[in-house]
């Protein structure tokens, strides 16, 4: 890999045809999103930020029991890293700024 201002170049190759790929950095850094939940599933859920829908990975938060505290439609803030395809989220809050759920909920 090769950081062209601010940008990181990847080389991809497809029948043998060299394709350039660029990445923002923000892909890297801590990121925070507000949106609105699509889908919700045991460990993660879909969100709709208005301008892109993405992944969301929600285990290190909910651990396996997202779907017991968002539904389709919650509005939430989210915040974390991207981690390839998928949004790993650090923190989750609804529209009051509160959290929720907490790791230690879900490892008593």
């Amino acid at each position: 890999m090769k950081t062209i201002k601010k940008l990181t170049f990847v080389g991809l190759t497809f029948a043998g045809i060299a394709i350039p790929t660029f990445y923002s950095a923000v892909h890297a850094q801590g990121n925070t999103f507000t949106g609105t939940v699509e889908q919700v599933w045991e460990d993660g859920f879909r969100l709709n930020t208005g301008d892109r829908t993405f992944r969301v990975d929600s285990w290190d938060v909910c651990g396996d029991n997202t779907m017991n505290y968002l539904s389709a439609k919650d509005p939430v803030k989210v915040s974390g890293e991207f981690s390839g395809l998928e949004f790993d989220a650090f923190s989750i809050t609804d529209n009051q700024e509160t959290p929720v759920c907490t790791a230690s909920e879900y490892r008593e």
